[in-house]
């Protein structure tokens, strides 16, 4: 019987409410858990992030070969990088730029997750539960959007398309917004939605969220690239 070292079976125990990311409940690191594992000071980002306790363990940062423990880790990363990326608002995260961040580098005990581990990590968020995935919490962006590299940029989904598709009919129903022709841009940068948590979002992840509400009948998108509108129904 193979036996985990205290670090692994740390990262093994047990996720609770106060760690993980759920599609319809996140967790913000700018009010951090009280039912931390550990009393030691949590590690601050030079942004104000609050990094959860695994963070300063250093078996984190070394892809576990047991299975479990394995799957356990893949958890807690996703976690961490669904909640960084949604405090610092990052929709699309370049892993060439963030394996040289604090998400992926802990200075102070000189630890780091290379390009070829977060991209393990990214596709276990790509895959779905069904097939001992993350749920599908990121994508990656096709190559030819990426500067012609294969898995370098991954949208990822702190709110899923469906998701924000959801938020933004909540605010056209209170805006009294049906029946009215806006633009992509509007909807992004206007005054009108600077309240809004979709206010300055992915031009992307707006229209992926906009072809959900298409899909269900309840907006259309028309137009060309440069300027594209969207009607409400």
């Amino acid at each position: 019987m193979t036996t985990n070292s205290p670090a692994t079976s740390y990262l093994s125990a047990p996720t609770t409410a106060a760690n993980v990311l759920t599609p319809a409940s996140t967790i913000s690191s700018r009010e951090p858990s009280n039912t931390s594992a550990s009393t030691r000071p949590r590690t601050v980002s030079p942004s104000g992030y609050t990094f959860p306790d695994v963070y300063d363990w250093p078996a984190f940062f070394t892809l576990q070969p047991n299975t479990q423990t394995r799957q356990a880790q893949m958890r807690r990363w996703a976690n961490l990088i669904s909640d960084w990326c949604r405090y610092h608002r990052t929709f699309r995260l370049s892993l060439t730029e963030a394996v040289e961040s604090p998400l992926f580098y802990n200075a102070k005990m000189r630890r780091r997750v290379g390009i070829q581990e977060a991209k393990t990590i990214v596709d276990w968020m790509v895959m779905s539960q069904e097939d001992g995935g993350g749920g599908r919490r990121a994508e990656w962006v096709p190559a030819a959007a990426a500067g012609g590299s294969e898995k370098t940029i991954a949208w990822i989904w702190w709110r899923r398309p469906e998701e924000w598709a959801k938020v933004i009919a909540d605010w056209v129903e209170e805006t009294a917004q049906k029946n009215t022709v806006l633009t992509v841009y509007e909807l992004i940068h206007g005054e009108a939605t600077t309240s809004q948590e979709f206010h300055g979002m992915d031009a992307d992840v707006m229209l992926k969220s906009l072809n959900v509400l298409v899909k269900g009948g309840k907006a259309q998108v028309f137009g060309n690239d440069d300027e594209k509108g969207v009607k409400f129904f």
